[in-house]
């Protein structure tokens, strides 16, 4: 068993959900609390959790299939931040605040992943 507060990708994927919770969340509209708000916090949160989920595995093989969830997750947040950018509900700047370290997410998923099925 992993201790996923040593990963790298899992305190990035931390604080990433905590910054969107903090600065992304509390501007959505309303009207979107149980739909773009609800599928974006979920997908968000996901990301961190599954590499705790992933951790409890006993074996590579498993750990990629959480770490491989993790990528869906990542590019559905980044699709929907994307969205409820073009729909004018976040500025550029609050955009960036998400793109930039999402897409680290995703390199640093896509890295762990090759990592773990080269086996090591």
């Amino acid at each position: 068993m992993r201790d996923y507060k040593k990963l790298d990708i899992w305190k990035k994927a931390h604080l990433f959900t905590k910054q969107l919770y903090q600065e992304i969340l509390p501007v959505m509209p309303p009207e979107e609390k149980f739909a773009l708000t609800n599928q974006l916090r979920r997908s968000a949160y996901s990301i961190p959790m599954n590499i705790v989920e992933g951790c409890g595995n006993n074996t590579d093989k498993d750990f990629t299939h959480y770490l491989d969830n993790d990528l869906g997750s990542a590019l559905e947040v980044e699709y929907t931040c994307l969205l409820i950018f073009d729909l004018g509900y976040i500025s550029q700047e609050q955009h960036d605040l998400v793109y930039q370290p999402i897409n680290e997410i995703k390199a640093m998923l896509i890295s762990f992943i090759k990592f773990l099925r080269d086996g090591k």
